[in-house]
């Protein structure tokens, strides 16, 4: 909270399909005449590390992540122990593209998404200019060709699932 000593009270949270099964909490406050909200959900491993036949001890690296990202930091978003702690708040949440107007710029939304991820998981400045490289060797088409197949192979994945 912004004030030490500030009253607030704890309630159990449930949001979103990724983060089912973690444990979620937020604590809800009155401050300087409003209110404000900071969420605290208990960190897991990357998928990566699942799909890899990992385990729950191998090393987190999302302090490293947050630490290299070229871009301007949330003030209010830290990792405390093996918690991720946020603020919560009406203009600070994911984008839910079925409740925007119909004449909405998908491909602009689209784009400042996959700008913020790049800014995110680039890491290194040094690393940018091998990566430019690398995407101006690329067919114009290759994004959307490798999606299209990921897509494909993630719902044969699943109807194998769901068969057995």
């Amino acid at each position: 909270m912004p004030d030490a000593g500030l009253s607030y009270k704890t309630v159990r949270r449930v949001s979103g399909l990724g983060s089912l099964g973690r444990q979620r909490f937020a604590a809800i406050a009155d401050w300087l005449g409003g209110k404000i909200a900071r969420e605290a959900k208990a960190l897991t491993p990357s998928a990566c590390v699942w799909a890899q036949n990992g385990n729950a001890a191998s090393p987190l690296y999302y302090q490293t992540i947050l630490d290299r990202a070229i871009r301007c930091r949330d003030p209010y978003f830290r990792l405390d122990g093996s918690w991720i702690v946020r603020r919560l708040s009406p203009n600070c949440s994911r984008i839910e593209l079925e409740t925007l107007p119909g004449d909405r710029d998908d491909y602009r939304i689209l784009y400042s998404m996959g700008w913020e991820t790049a800014n995110i998981h680039v890491g290194d400045k040094k690393r940018l200019a091998p990566i430019q490289r690398d995407l101006m060797q690329r067919s114009p088409e290759w994004l959307r060709k490798a999606a299209k197949a990921m897509a494909r192979a993630v719902i044969r994945d699943w109807k194998e699932w769901k068969r057995a």
